[in-house]
């Protein structure tokens, strides 16, 4: 809805704003009112009283009910549904319209809200929910529209009335009166009788010593009037709310039957391809669906096998560095490293946040190691400072601040393994590479005590490597350690009574013997049942009993070095006549029987193992390395991922479905890819200067051998319109030619020439077309500010033939460059530059036509891609994909320095490597170079149509209606330019 606010201290209401914005939204409404009242003692301010004549001649006891509703928020329940009965007029009116009136204008101060009861328990007690439901929603949704068109700050007061039914079915779906957990967190739903809320929204209100006793008095006549007009309408609500939450009643296959419906945002995220294989991958689901969960750069991915759909769990500002789950796989903890850190818990049946930890980490370190209880009560968590910071947190409290910290000394090593006793919460394990150390919370005086006893080689005269990770000991009494030289550390647990703990000193572990199981190193090491499991760096898995005899062991599969074991929460099948357990190694030969587990190796390769059968199946293997190229096909659903381990894998990103791959000898890392216009070659810039030109479908050589004619990273290749060349950068400023040559009847690819035409990194090489020819140019740009032109026809073997050189810049740098689309009758080349500016140079005279600004956030634009059109229609409506440092954006075209017109989103927050566009313009790539993935990136004009479309038409009614109360009317008819 429409809601348009009259202010006589608009100093005092950004003041408010700053100091509690999130109640910004909600503490408005009332605010608004009663000044707009106390305005109407006024009698110069002859607009407003025109404007409130005018109403009540059309309406009067609805505007009076209406008002008064906005001035009382959520006083009464039955407010809501006269305010959303007129919504469905005003709303209705409003998108006929193009041009305000005035009366239309003062039809639409009616007050339009929605509230469910628990959204106004929330503001009435002065604190905001800890999630989210029908009107917040919409509040939280236009607070992200806010800042991602960049609108000013004054509008947000104005943009908070605007009751869109922007959510999808889905988020309609999720909504709910509250979001709590079940088991520990709270399954209440505090509900009061409206007489009561009344009561309490009256000791809350500030006293009004200006306003008259008669105006109260009016007040309640008005709401007399309103409520007996009401109640003879008998208006029906359109739905009705739920009195329990989604998470307090959900299943865990629920997460998966959602609709997720139509996105709201311009760019939003629908797969992830490859996931950090440095973090554990945990086994959520085993029986009807295999459910997966990992972590791809700075998003938790929950992964379902057989229906090849993914969930993503998006909140996180930095890539995630630890995750953990709870017993039974319902509650994930995630946890980030960098500037302000999250830790957020959520619930996997719904891929709801139940909680999210803000003030973790002052410092801005992040969190190195997590673990939750196996009762999901309490988490644990170790910071990624320099001086290491242990905290438990009461997470199903809702607190944000810990119960108990402790600060590591130095000396102790960088613990990065964490984990809690499965059967008494109250103790917990950690280690470094030297050092392992046992906790003790007392809980009745938040006291975390520690016992860290220093472990040498004379300790037991051997040699007893690095600890790689501990567990508590199946009998409870020990502690595990295990070692990179195959070996266990025992700990013996000395707990002296509770009464005797002063005395005789608190809990503490003393090293007991060094057990010698294996030769190889030990990356994994955990329980299942009644069996302790190890997993080695040859990718053999070894389960042993509680006195450390072998049991069982699979070293057939030739895996590379394990990196994590999950078992499924299932229980394994009892043996019968159709079940073929394997044999244990014990003399009287048992039948082995274990869970289902999921293993993850560090070659990024994921396996499901059946133990009945003792069946292998390979989930998907992910590039082990960075990822910094990435293409798609011109006219099919393909793309192209090359990384540095030398792996170049074709996906189907519509099927979601890996098509084929190629890997090449150790020692070439993919740089960069790209397809030729006809879509039959790939072309490939390796990392140590090799060239492949590749069939495009079998990713076999298209030549007898690559080309070696640079001996430093090839960082662009780009193909001419007709492909009869192709054009090659590499890190020592070096452009390199190639040209297609008819040999006996066949086209054969030959070296043409190269030249170091730069003195700094190369930014861009780009092809195009002469204008009064069909013939290919060549352009490169450098950071030495120069734009060079090459002469294909008169450049010879060995000889690269320069036409033009012009200076772009003078202090700032370029970035990046681009073929402008045909707009305008004159043909530009987009420039961007480090100083956050775009530039646009005519392509003939590379004259400078236009200085403009360019997209703001955070960072310069590094790439920039113009969206393919579909039809004749949609030439004159162009939009502009761009990255820089950690986001990609979408812009509308043409390029005039409105601010108001990109938006964008972090992608990759350790950077981004690379980016392309689908060739219908329906998606975006990105590459995220050292976090190992791909994300694929769904683009929605539509949704960015409308929302501008509504913005505009507030920002018109402020200027048009009261300009003198824009509190940045030079903004506001900024925005309006677009």
């Amino acid at each position: 809805m429409l809601k348009i606010s009259l202010e006589t201290s608009p100093k005092r209401r950004m003041s408010d704003a700053e100091e509690n914005p999130l109640e910004e939204t909600e503490e408005y409404g009332e605010i608004e009112m009663e000044e707009g009242e106390e305005e109407e003692k006024y009698p110069n301010d002859e607009g407003l009283e025109n404007m409130q004549q005018e109403l009540k001649e059309d309406n009067t006891l609805a505007w009076r009910g209406s008002q008064e509703e906005g001035e009382v928020e959520g006083e009464e329940a039955e407010g809501k549904e006269e305010g959303e009965e007129f919504g469905k007029e005003e709303a209705a009116g409003a998108q006929e319209e193009t041009t305000v009136k005035p009366q239309e204008i003062t039809k639409s101060m009616i007050s339009l809200e929605r509230l469910t009861p628990t959204d106004s328990q929330s503001v009435l007690s002065g604190t905001l929910p800890k999630t989210y439901s029908g009107r917040e929603s919409k509040h939280s949704l236009q607070s992200e529209l806010l800042e991602t068109l960049e609108l000013p700050r004054s509008m947000a007061s104005q943009l908070e009335f605007l009751d869109l039914d922007l959510t999808t079915s889905a988020e309609q779906q999720l909504s709910s009166p509250e979001k709590q957990p079940s088991g520990e967190l709270a399954e209440r739903t505090d509900q009061r009788p409206q007489d009561e809320l009344g009561q309490e929204r009256r000791h809350l209100e500030p006293e009004r010593g200006d306003l008259e006793p008669e105006k109260r008095e009016g007040r309640k006549e008005k709401r007399v009037l309103y409520v007996n007009e009401k109640k003879e309408k008998e208006f029906q609500p359109k739905a009705s709310i739920p009195k329990v939450s989604l998470v307090s009643t959900a299943t865990e296959d629920i997460l998966f039957q959602k609709d997720d419906g139509a996105n709201v945002y311009p760019l939003a995220m629908t797969w992830s391809f490859g996931w950090n294989s440095s973090l554990p991958v945990y086994y959520i689901q085993d029986e009807n669906q295999r459910v997966l969960l990992y972590a791809s750069a700075h998003t938790a991915v929950i992964y379902n096998v057989f229906k090849n759909n993914q969930h993503h769990l998006q909140g996180h500002p930095n890539v995630i560095s630890c995750l953990c789950i709870s017993e039974d796989r319902r509650w994930v903890s995630t946890a980030d490293k960098g500037p302000d850190c999250l830790i957020i818990i959520w619930d996997c049946f719904t891929g709801i946040p139940v909680h999210t930890i803000f003030d973790s980490c002052p410092e801005g370190d992040g969190i190195r190691a997590i673990a939750i209880t196996h009762d999901a009560k309490y988490l644990a968590t170790i910071s990624d400072g320099e001086i290491q910071k242990v905290c438990i947190w009461r997470w199903t409290l809702a607190v944000e601040t810990p119960a108990c910290t402790l600060n590591l000394p130095k000396e102790y090593g960088f613990q990065s393994y964490l984990t809690f006793n499965p059967t008494n919460n109250k103790e917990l394990v950690s280690n470094s590479k030297t050092q392992a150390i046992y906790y003790m919370w007392y809980e009745e005086g938040d006291i975390l005590v520690h016992s860290a006893p220093l472990l040498t080689e004379k300790t037991f005269n051997k040699l007893v490597g690095k600890f790689s990770q501990s567990v508590f000991h199946l009998n409870l009494t020990q502690i595990l350690s295990a070692t990179m030289e195959g070996k266990l550390v025992v700990w013996d647990i000395y707990r002296p009574p509770l009464s005797a703990s002063t005395s005789l000193g608190f809990p503490h572990i003393i090293p007991c013997k060094l057990v010698h199981l294996q030769k190889e190193g030990i990356t994994v090491l955990t329980t299942v049942d009644s069996y302790i499991v190890t997993g080695d760096i040859r990718g053999n898995i070894k389960f042993y009993d509680h006195t450390l005899s072998i049991v069982n062991w699979y070293s057939h599969f030739k895996l590379s070095s394990i990196r994590s074991l999950s078992f499924s929460k299932t229980l394994a099948t009892p043996p019968t006549e159709n079940t073929n357990y394997p044999p244990d190694c014990t003399l009287k030969g048992d039948r082995f029987i274990v869970r289902n587990f999921i293993i993850g190796t560090s070659d990024a390769s994921v396996y499901h193992l059946t133990a009945d059968g003792t069946k292998l199946e390979k989930l998907f293997v992910e590039p082990k390395d960075a990822i910094c190229a990435i293409s798609c096909h011109p006219y099919q659903p393909l793309i192209a991922i090359g990384s540095f381990c030398g792996v170049i894998k074709v996906w189907d990103y519509e099927q979601k479905k890996y098509l084929f791959s190629r890997i090449f000898e150790k020692g070439l890392g993919v740089q960069s890819l790209t397809y030729n216009p006809e879509g039959a070659l790939l072309g490939a810039g390796f990392t140590e200067g090799t060239v492949y030109i590749l069939d495009a479908m079998s990713l076999e050589s298209e030549i007898p051998e690559p080309f070696k004619y640079s001996r430093t990273s090839v960082t662009h290749v780009s193909f001419s319109h007709d492909s009869q060349y192709m054009a090659t950068a590499d890190v020592s400023f070096t452009v390199a030619v190639y040209v297609v040559r008819v040999k006996n009847g066949r086209r054969v690819w030959e070296y043409l020439a190269r030249l170091r035409s730069h003195r700094k990194s190369i930014r861009s090489v780009l092809f195009g077309v002469h204008l009064d020819s069909n013939e290919p140019r060549l352009l490169s740009l450098g950071r030495d500010r120069l734009l060079i032109e090459y002469n294909l026809l008169k450049s010879y073997k060995d000889h690269l033939e320069v036409l033009d050189i012009q200076r772009t810049d003078q202090g700032s740098y370029p970035t990046c460059m681009v073929w402008y689309p045909p707009l305008t009758k004159e043909l530009f080349l987009l420039i961007c530059n480090s100083g956050y500016k775009v530039k646009l140079f005519n392509s003939t005279t590379k004259m400078c036509r236009k200085t403009l600004l360019g997209p703001v956030y955070g960072s310069p634009i590094e790439q920039i891609q113009i969206l393919p059109v579909k039809t004749p229609l949609e030439l004159q409506k162009r939009y502009m994909v761009f990255i820089n440092r950690d986001k990609v954006g979408l812009q509308i075209l043409p390029v005039d320095g409105n601010p108001h017109k990109t938006s964008a989103l972090i992608c990759h927050p350790s950077g981004v490597a690379g980016m392309d566009v689908s060739y219908d313009g329906r998606y975006a790539f990105t590459a995220g170079g050292q976090d190992r993935s791909v994300v694929q990136w769904e683009i929605n004009l539509r949704s960015w149509k409308t929302i501008f479309t509504i913005l505009s038409s507030v920002v018109k009614v402020l200027i048009q209606w009261r300009p003198e109360r824009c509190r940045n009317t030079s903004a506001c008819r900024s925005f309006l330019l677009s």
